[in-house]
């Protein structure tokens, strides 16, 4: 007897590291950690944060998000989505309180809004697609490398009292938790960015746990101190349309408006995927540090997004592999080297 293969539909990406967090929420939830284990996990925490931002800062190659801005009207296009026109539409969702998100559920929005655009899923939609793959490359490490110091700033601008409450101290934690291990890590990547490649699974593994940690320390605090009895399966549907409009509105602004720039098709691709989507690999170690004992609720939003996106751009990626034309060649227009780039050519056939 033959045993069927069980296969998920295509629009439905399977990520595994998405399972492991429900699974580590879940863990959480069955076995909170209180106590003298909530100050070891508080500072494992801390310790993996550090590691993870020292690993960012190690793997990020500043020459090449440099060397890109020869593409500037592209990375400006896609740091104004992710630190401008983001934090605008999070700001004017100030309105759904109360009466569709809680508070605490629109800081995890807010938050969500101000964190860079991620790297690994833009490049393959990108690629997917047949977009302009190191355009996408360069756009993803270069709001990486100003999310660092951007995300907590406009944190500390929009989100005032309601992020924990941003002071003097809570600049400096910031800066010696996140920034200075970034730091560390580029000033040290002459001599381990070898060894960072060389062991680029295993330490893959290594800041996925990281990660895991540090979700599994902000929902056990959550679970003691009674924070999701805040969050009804009512708030949660609202939470999930509220994304799923905010997500509808991005990824439109992206592809019509990158049009009406006059970039070619490629660079449309590269600007859709990269200007409307969310890392959630940095906003998660950025919000244990910002926010504190409300991380948990804080990065819920985040966590919903994150898992929308890639399944709504997978579909956008095979759409635009489907009507991509057949003389295209990735990193090279229809149209012909030189025609519809970054630097601002234009062709007319084949919109996104």
């Amino acid at each position: 007897m033959h045993r069927r293969k069980i296969t998920l539909p295509s629009w439905l990406p399977l990520d595994w590291f998405v399972l492991a967090l429900i699974g580590t929420v879940g863990l959480a939830a069955l076995l909170p950690a209180s106590g003298r284990a909530a100050t070891v996990a508080d500072g494992a925490t801390t310790v993996a944060v550090a590691f993870l931002f020292f690993l960012y800062g190690v793997r990020l190659s500043t020459r090449e998000a440099l060397d890109g801005m020869r593409h500037w009207r592209l990375h400006l296009t896609v740091l104004a989505c992710t630190f401008l026109v983001f934090p605008v539409l999070g700001t004017a969702a100030r309105g759904l309180v109360p009466y569709v998100l809680t508070h605490p559920l629109y800081t995890g929005l807010l938050f969500l809004c101000l964190v860079p655009s991620t790297v690994q899923s833009s490049i393959a939609f990108t690629s997917i697609a047949r977009g302009n793959v190191p355009a996408a490359i360069c756009a993803g490490s270069f709001s990486s490398l100003v999310g660092v110091v951007l995300t907590p700033l406009l944190a500390a601008l929009l989100l005032g009292g309601r992020g924990g409450g941003f002071s003097a101290d809570g600049m400096v934690r910031i800066a010696l938790h996140l920034l200075v291990p970034f730091l560390a890590g580029q000033l040290l990547r002459r001599w381990v960015g070898g060894f960072a490649a060389r062991h680029r699974k295993v330490l893959g593994y290594a800041d996925r746990g990281s990660i895991l940690l540090v979700v599994y320390a902000a929902f056990s605090e959550g679970m003691v101190r009674g924070i999701w009895h805040q969050v009804t399966p009512a708030r949660l549907g609202a939470l999930l349309a509220v994304e799923a409009v905010l997500l509808t509105v991005m990824l439109l602004l992206t592809s019509y408006g990158s049009r009406r720039l006059g970039f070619g098709r490629e660079d449309r691709i590269a600007i859709v995927f990269a200007g409307s989507k969310k890392s959630l690999a940095a906003g998660l170690p950025m919000a244990s540090v910002l926010f504190g004992a409300q991380a948990s609720l804080a990065v819920l939003p985040l966590m919903l997004f994150h898992q929308m996106q890639l399944m709504v751009c997978a579909v956008l990626a095979r759409r635009f592999a489907r009507t991509a034309p057949e003389q295209a060649v990735p990193g090279q227009d229809a149209a012909g080297p030189g025609r519809g780039t970054a630097a601002g050519g234009t062709r007319a056939p084949a919109r996104v």
